[in-house]
């Protein structure tokens, strides 16, 4: 039973991505308005990257940007990479839980309004030369 854990564990090892990455868990902001700012980024330099979201009149490109500088630190912290070699190789914003609340309205009725979260996955790689 122990020989066929172990098994698991060790392929699991082998599957897993090597490359840097970075994640923003439970950001209370849509993960429609998240996605806009991620397409922006994707494919290009992290330098050129951080610097149109920094730039950018989209209320989603902070946090995004927080990701990106992120995953380049754990770059060049964990694998020894250097930023200028990187590019955004996946940005993807996943949708977290939903806070449910409720809007009174007339009538004695309510109306539900769903405050929605978002989960931010920047996932960066060395451009090929």
């Amino acid at each position: 039973m122990a020989t066929n854990t172990r098994e698991k564990t060790k392929k699991i090892a082998e599957n897993k991505d090597k490359r840097p990455y970075a994640t923003a868990r439970h950001i209370r902001m849509s993960p429609y308005k998240v996605r806009r700012a991620l397409t922006m980024i994707r494919g290009k330099e992290v330098a050129e990257a951080a610097a149109i979201l920094e730039y950018a009149n989209i209320v989603s490109a902070e946090p995004v940007r927080k990701v990106l500088l992120s995953a380049a630190a754990n770059a060049e912290h964990n694998f020894g990479m250097d930023r200028g070699d990187l590019i955004v190789a996946e940005a993807f914003a996943d949708q977290g839980p939903t806070l449910k609340r409720m809007q009174p309205v007339s009538k004695g009725r309510g109306h539900s309004i769903l405050k929605r979260t978002s989960h931010i996955t920047v996932i960066l790689d060395v451009k090929s030369k």
